[in-house]
């Protein structure tokens, strides 16, 4: 096996006196896309903002991609987390885009100012994303004239703009109305389907089922289990993930009716 792109060892994370995350070991390949599933207040979201130092970690060991966010228990100094966050793409609930500016000058902003890449190349790159997730004909518009799936889509294309070898999804559909989810997660599949190492926090089970490679399940801050959807959706060996999953199960055959 090749070397993990992200490796994680005995991760801890307070907040206070409450512990959110509890000796997380965990590791990586490039290419896996791991999706990591779980009830609210699991300690997911912290889990992927220690990868790009969002999040101060206070034990363990991460290193994303060549880069140690923690080691021993101490954070990369804030002087090179730039670095770092250049290889790791990072796309929120909420879509964070500037309402000043044009969808694709949105894109454009970090590759040139922060890679120096020139005006016309990030243009030009720019555009290309905007095709990738279908949105080429909205380059000159505004952030407040687009839907929430299309804000959420330039989210997306202005993360890959930086050319990241690791993207993080932070529950990137839970803003949406419901008819928009599914044009998010298209492009997250043929991210997946293009090789991507992606880290995906959802609430989305059947997305997570066709397309993880691995699924983490979460609770209290720990991994309850890990492995292949054909294995967590049905035969897990947990109770803990046989109960969350009867739940979601329902919620979502709600929904449906």
């Amino acid at each position: 096996m090749s070397q993990p792109i992200v490796e994680i060892k005995g991760l801890q994370k307070s907040f206070g006196s409450h512990v959110v995350l509890k000796n997380i070991d965990f590791a990586v390949q490039p290419s896996q896309v791991v999706v990591v599933i779980g009830p609210s207040g699991s300690g997911k979201s912290t889990f992927l903002r220690c990868l790009n130092g969002l999040e101060t970690a206070e034990g363990g060991t991460v290193v994303v991609s060549g880069h140690p966010v923690v080691e021993g228990g101490r954070m990369m100094p804030e002087t090179k987390l730039d670095a770092l966050r250049a290889e790791v793409g990072m796309v929120f609930q909420s879509f964070n885009l500037f309402p000043h500016l044009s969808v694709l000058d949105n894109i454009t902003l970090a590759p040139t100012c922060l890679r120096g890449v020139p005006r016309k190349e990030a243009q030009e790159q720019g555009l290309r994303l905007l095709k990738k997730v279908g949105l080429e004909h909205k380059a000159k518009d505004f952030p407040g004239t687009l839907s929430g799936g299309q804000k959420q889509r330039v989210a997306i294309a202005r993360a890959l703009a930086m050319d990241p070898k690791v993207m993080l999804f932070d529950e990137p559909t839970s803003a949406l109305d419901p008819e928009l989810v599914g044009e998010v997660l298209q492009v997250m599949k043929d991210l997946a389907a293009e090789g991507m190492t992606m880290l995906i926090v959802t609430h989305e089970m059947g997305f997570a089922r066709e397309v993880a490679d691995v699924v983490v399940v979460m609770d209290h801050g720990s991994i309850v289990e890990s492995g292949p959807p054909s294995a967590i959706f049905t035969a897990p060996r947990e109770a803990r993930t046989r109960s969350f999953l009867q739940t979601m199960l329902a919620r979502e055959v709600a929904h449906g009716a």
